[in-house]
């Protein structure tokens, strides 16, 4: 990376910051576009007093499941580099993983479409009680005396590609329309929108080519992180996620610190760590999750409900204790078996780490009624299938951490390493007598069913 005086010339470039790499010049998402930039020749010197390099770029759209095509002529750059600049180096401890990453988009073998059936289990175990809490706690009279309900508003915050989103948002409109046809059976059932939310690097391409094509609701996509408000305020009535409560926003700063009691060093999560790596992670989720529920709160009108799949663990474990735990580790000791190796150095690895959390019942519970805009009206384990159910062999357990973690190792790691670690972590779960035992299989999902409180009950809450 080389540090740079200023751009004297550029075309075709979204406004945003711009850095020289040695084969790809990362370029951050910003919100006017999606875009990487990779060099086709340069760079070079001029004959000039002052030396720049002259380099051509190639755009590649990152929303097409066919991200490495190249969809535009390549354009140039001069960047003029002051003579008493000198290349900078990199201090690996000082990275830290972008905010947005995705799952694995496409349908292809390593997609997560392929392998989310684990996922896809969770909403399975739900929809009969997602059906229950509409039919009991929906109240169409308090919704339409605070709000228009024509048409009426469902979101899925963390939809990724599908088809498990699909299926979610078809079990909450038939409880929705069931509730009218319940209460005004006379009446015409209202129009239904439907918005799609996840990172901006999710391939919402493949997610809308799944659209039913007779679906009774209109869909959008809202990009956005949704630890941030992502649609107009009292604009929502049904507001779902699952699966997605468990990434945290951002790394805790001090587990990249080395001077700090919680640097997680040569490890890749907090489980199995030190317990200030732990707290760091446990306090991070806990502001993530505050930020969540207050963004839905100023969403969703009065009367709103909203159901939340969260991937947990239960009060009298770690999530070390866990399956999920123990292939994270081994995960981790594959990258450092390749740092030892000299695929890359071992500093690479120490400013990699998972932004995962999985939090206690009692800690989840705690930090829901910590909000005030809520009111818990369910909230209880899901009988989903265990793991050895919906992924049986090495081959799928594999395949489902590789659709969620590869974009983010690839981004850290770069793209040829990864098909060794997974062929590495692969083995590794093929040896591993803990994880493939069913009985250890203690990873849970929590349902948890909130309602929105009125404006009137909200500021009666002590």
């Amino acid at each position: 990376m080389y540090s740079f005086a200023s751009i004297s010339s550029f075309s075709s470039l979204p406004p945003s910051s711009l850095a020289i790499g040695r084969h790809v010049l990362p370029y951050p998402v910003g919100e006017h576009g999606i875009a990487r930039y990779t060099m086709l020749h340069g760079p070079r010197q001029s004959r000039s007093r002052h030396p720049h390099h002259v380099i051509s770029l190639q755009w590649r759209d990152l929303l097409s499941p066919h991200a490495n095509t190249s969809l535009g002529r390549p354009i140039r750059v001069n960047i003029n580099i002051d003579q008493d600049l000198k290349p900078c180096v990199e201090d690996e401890r000082a990275i830290k993983l972008p905010k947005s990453y995705a799952m694995n988009g496409g349908d292809g073998n390593y997609s997560y479409a392929q392998n989310s059936s684990y996922q896809r289990g969770a909403v399975d175990a739900a929809k009969e009680l997602i059906k229950e809490g509409v039919a009991a706690k929906l109240d169409i009279k308090q919704l339409s005396s605070s709000s228009s309900i024509n048409p009426f508003c469902i979101a899925d915050f963390g939809c990724s590609t599908g088809p498990n989103t699909l299926l979610a948002v078809q079990v909450i409109l038939e409880a929705v329309e069931q509730k009218f046809k319940s209460e005004k059976p006379t009446a015409q059932l209202p129009e239904f929108q439907v918005f799609f939310n996840d990172h901006v690097l999710n391939d919402f391409n493949t997610l809308f080519q799944s659209l039913p094509p007779e679906r009774r609701y209109r869909a959008a996509g809202v990009a956005g992180s949704f630890y941030g408000r992502v649609l107009p305020k009292a604009s929502l009535h049904f507001a779902f996620s699952s699966s997605s409560l468990c990434w945290i926003s951002e790394l805790p700063e001090e587990i990249l610190d080395s001077n700090s009691p919680a640097w997680n060093k040569g490890r890749i999560h907090y489980t199995g760590a030190r317990k200030e790596v732990s707290e760091a992670y446990a306090l991070q989720y806990a502001k993530d999750l505050e930020a969540f529920l207050h963004a839905r709160a100023e969403e969703l009108v009065g009367g709103g409900l909203m159901a939340l799949l969260v991937p947990a663990v239960p009060n009298v474990m770690t999530s070390s204790e866990t399956t999920i735990g123990t292939e994270i580790d081994l995960l981790g000791s594959c990258l450092m078996d390749m740092a030892k190796m000299g695929s890359f150095s071992e500093a690479k690895v120490d400013s990699f780490n998972l932004p995962l959390y999985f939090p206690p019942i009692e800690e989840l519970e705690a930090s829901i009624e910590a909000n005030t805009s809520f009111s818990i009206e369910r909230m209880e384990i899901l009988n989903n299938p265990p793991k050895h159910v919906a992924m049986p062999s090495v081959r799928h357990r594999t395949l489902f951490f590789r659709a969620c973690f590869e974009g983010l190792l690839e981004n850290h790691f770069g793209s040829h390493i990864m098909d060794e670690l997974f062929e590495r972590y692969s083995k590794k779960v093929a040896q591993s007598s803990f994880t493939m035992n069913p009985d250890n299989d203690k990873s849970i999902f929590m349902l948890v069913l909130l309602k929105r409180k009125s404006e009137s009950s909200q500021n009666d809450s002590p």
